[in-house]
């Protein structure tokens, strides 16, 4: 019996990718100038990103050449949490951590709970072009866990308590993590 149409000869392909500061998450741009995508990284064709993440933002970003399997990447009813290392601008206060925990009413409507912890500053790769650091002004580091994906949900959440992210790198989605892959490195998972 021969195949039906449309049935994979292959498994999904999923690919780890750490988003290099100031990269879209696509791959063509025509803005003018051009602003660099993912088209520059060697990536396997026919993959495509499951999920965004803003050009400010860096780290973990999942590809795969399966509509179903990004589905289930992305949606929220499949609530795959989301963990990022954010180094915010103050000094987080436990009341501004337990609203973040508890929810944020945003233009959009109350945030889901999310685990907040703080960090001590991790050890990353630096940022091109690199992070203000202004001598009066205090900045922590904090790892959020959300389960939603909201458009810049977790500045947005940092911003309403009065701590604006001044880096935000994502580390993991559900069971996959960037683990030691550079700015512009990728792995098949």
């Amino acid at each position: 019996m021969a195949p039906r149409a449309g049935l994979r000869d292959h498994p999904e392909m999923l690919i780890a990718f750490n988003k290099p500061f100031g990269v879209l998450c696509q791959f063509t741009d025509r803005s003018q100038p051009p602003r660099p995508t993912l088209a520059g990284f060697g990536l396997p064709p026919d993959v495509y990103a499951a999920g965004r993440l803003d050009h400010d933002s860096e780290g973990l970003l999942l590809l795969t050449d399966d509509g179903g399997l990004a589905h289930r990447l992305t949606d929220p009813r499949h609530k795959q949490p989301k963990t990022y290392w954010v180094q915010v601008e103050g000094d987080p206060g436990e009341e501004a951590l337990q609203a973040l925990r508890d929810g944020i009413e945003l233009n959009d409507g109350r945030t889901l709970p999310a685990r907040i912890e703080r960090l001590d500053p991790p050890s990353l790769w630096p940022r091109d072009p690199p992070v203000r650091f202004r001598k009066t002004v205090p900045d922590a580091w904090l790892a959020i866990t959300i389960h939603e994906g909201r458009n810049r949900q977790v500045r947005r959440m940092t911003a309403a308590v009065g701590l604006p992210t001044l880096r935000l790198v994502r580390v993991a989605i559900g069971p996959h993590r960037l683990d030691a892959l550079q700015p512009g490195q990728w792995r098949a998972v």
